[in-house]
């Protein structure tokens, strides 16, 4: 089976722990600046500019606002920064840093739109690399989609889903995940079928229904067409829960997507990444979700987007 949705277990008593991954305009001017002061980050993220041929360390410390909003910057941005972020806490890589085979913590991944490729390459799905360069075509192609036709977007909390299909659209820089992307899909079609994925080795939720994929293949069909289709982040957020998760972790730039956990998913501790402050808190989150139950220590709230 390529996509499964199992309920909560009854009477389960671990731990789980989602990892999500922020989508586009989460970002602002210099958040990765001290990131960069951290082990590693700073020679991780010049890769990443190397393989992208943009600037991101740039863009990720000096550019201004104007700048980083410009969608064919700030998708490979956003996906860079929680790829570094993720290898600062242990998190890069399906594997967990000193986990036996068979024993590792139970992890699930999502990403908000272009996070989800993010969360792809976490589950080991694409490589770092394969990811970095989909998304700067991304990125591309869809700035180049919008500029076609004036259109714009909407982001609803809530509501039927039949009315809230009905909503007027907003006026952004285009209308993303609809029919108006559709050469974007195009462009993404052809560069995925050089790739040849390999299947997610943790959990990994798709936006498209909120389905969990487990095969590679289906995984990267979904991240083609999620450009002209909505992202159902209300639906992963019910997979979450049904998976049992108990924590959940916001990699940077973090922010929103635990602001809408708190809301949707009661009860779920959750810490956003935002600098490197946060990341006693992380790194607490994650041991009191790793440990049993009767091991786990209460981990302070982390500030959260309102």
């Amino acid at each position: 089976m390529a996509v499964a949705t199992p309920g909560r277990r009854s009477g389960q008593a671990g731990h789980v722990l989602a990892i999500v991954c922020p989508g586009q305009g989460s970002q602002t001017p210099g958040f990765l600046t001290p990131w960069l002061d951290l082990p590693g980050a700073s020679d991780r993220l010049s890769w990443f500019s190397a393989v992208t041929g943009l600037d991101l360390v740039a863009h990720a410390t000096t550019s201004d606002a104007d700048t980083i909003r410009d969608t064919a910057v700030a998708q490979p941005l956003i996906v860079a920064a929680g790829l570094v972020t993720a290898a600062v806490l242990g998190e890069a890589g399906a594997a967990v840093p000193g986990t036996a085979p068979g024993s590792r913590p139970a992890r699930v991944l999502a990403g908000h739109s272009v996070g989800e490729y993010t969360a792809a390459a976490l589950a080991g799905v694409l490589t770092p690399e394969q990811a970095l360069v989909l998304v700067r075509e991304r990125g591309r192609s869809m700035a180049a989609a919008s500029a076609v036709t004036p259109t714009g977007m909407s982001a609803v909390l809530g509501g039927d889903p039949e009315e809230v299909a009905a909503v007027r659209a907003l006026t952004v820089a285009g209308a993303f995940h609809t029919h108006h992307m559709a050469p974007a899909v195009a462009v993404l079609h052809g560069l995925a079928a050089a790739l040849t994925p390999a299947d997610p080795a943790l959990p990994l939720v798709s936006n498209a229904d909120g389905a969990q994929v487990t095969e590679g293949p289906q995984v990267l069909a979904r991240l083609v067409g999620q450009v002209s289709n909505p992202v159902r982040w209300d639906a992963c957020m019910a997979t979450l829960l049904e998976l049992g998760v108990t924590h959940l972790l916001e990699l940077s730039p973090g922010g929103t997507l635990t602001g809408l956990a708190k809301r949707a998913m009661p009860g779920v501790r959750c810490v956003a990444l935002k600098t490197p402050a946060d990341l006693d808190a992380a790194r607490a989150l994650i041991a009191e979700a790793d440990a049993t139950p009767s091991q786990a220590e209460p981990v302070e709230a982390a500030a959260v987007a309102p």
